[in-house]
């Protein structure tokens, strides 16, 4: 049987360029961050200058993927920042080497083991709600979670930073909400007909108290479920998605997988799967 563990982390100038075959703004004002549209170095010294700290959360289902996940990650992630990677891990003899820079720091948390990996993904809200409230909460301001397999390609910086931070989907970007897979089953308490958008639960942050507060909401509607003998379509990125219509977020950021690269939308791999 396959073993299935939890990895987090808290994890030259150019002119920004205009996007104007994307959206770049919602209905509710909130900054769509595409690669090419900011100014780097102004998001970084504003950051630097408040002393901010970050919490990163990998997710990992297979320890393969760690190594390069947070080798990548010490090339492009908030570079020049405070960060602390959290690996969440029932195995940590297996966790693999890895240099980090200066700022930078990992501490290992042991958690219980599933045999599923839909259970891992989902019972990961109450590990990241718990270590926030022990730990994360006296010592970072923005906490961000990722998915383990998938690799930064490009600069993940302080632009992505907000008060409610989510991801784009690119496999639902372009595609009209009724053909967005968001969990119309009318017994699960992740139910919603139609969203703003159809958000990727491989990555999620922003400060720590909105993390922690989308961490409990999405574990207690999953426990519910649980007890009414129902699963999520698509199981904790059901419910943050039902999260993110109820709650809407503060910035957006673009998604690019490996294989869906649309000519307009994103022309630098910021993070790929």
């Amino acid at each position: 049987m396959k073993t299935l563990s939890f990895f987090y982390v808290v994890i030259c100038s150019r002119p920004a360029v205009a996007r104007k075959w994307v959206e770049t703004r919602t209905s509710w004002k909130a900054p769509i961050i595409w690669e090419g549209m900011f100014d780097p170095d102004l998001y970084d010294q504003k950051h630097i200058q408040n002393h901010n700290n970050f919490s990163l959360f990998p997710c990992l289902r297979y320890f393969a993927y760690l190594k390069t996940f947070l080798t990548s990650a010490e090339r492009h992630f908030m570079l020049g920042l405070k960060v602390t990677y959290y690996v969440f891990t029932d195995q940590p003899e297996k966790i693999p080497p890895v240099n980090l820079g200066p700022l930078r720091s990992m501490k290992v948390v042991l958690v219980k083991k599933y045999s599923r990996w839909h259970d891992v993904s989902m019972m990961r809200m109450k590990a990241i709600s718990d270590t926030i409230e022990s730990e994360i909460r006296h010592r970072c301001n923005y906490v961000f979670c990722f998915h383990v397999d998938q690799q930064f390609k490009g600069r993940f910086g302080s632009e992505a930073l907000g008060d409610s931070v989510a991801l784009l989907h690119a496999g639902f970007f372009k595609t009209p909400k009724e053909g967005c897979t968001y969990d119309r089953n009318p017994k699960s308490t992740a139910f919603m007909r139609n969203g703003d958008y159809y958000y990727n639960a491989a990555v999620f942050g922003g400060l720590w108290e909105n993390v922690q507060n989308l961490a409990d909401y999405c574990f207690l509607d999953i426990m519910e479920d649980k007890l009414n003998d129902v699963e999520a379509q698509w199981h904790d990125e059901s419910h943050l998605n039902k999260y993110f219509w109820l709650h809407k977020p503060s910035r957006l950021r673009e998604c690019v997988r490996r294989i869906m690269f649309t000519k307009g939308m994103s022309n630098v791999r910021a993070l790929i799967f």
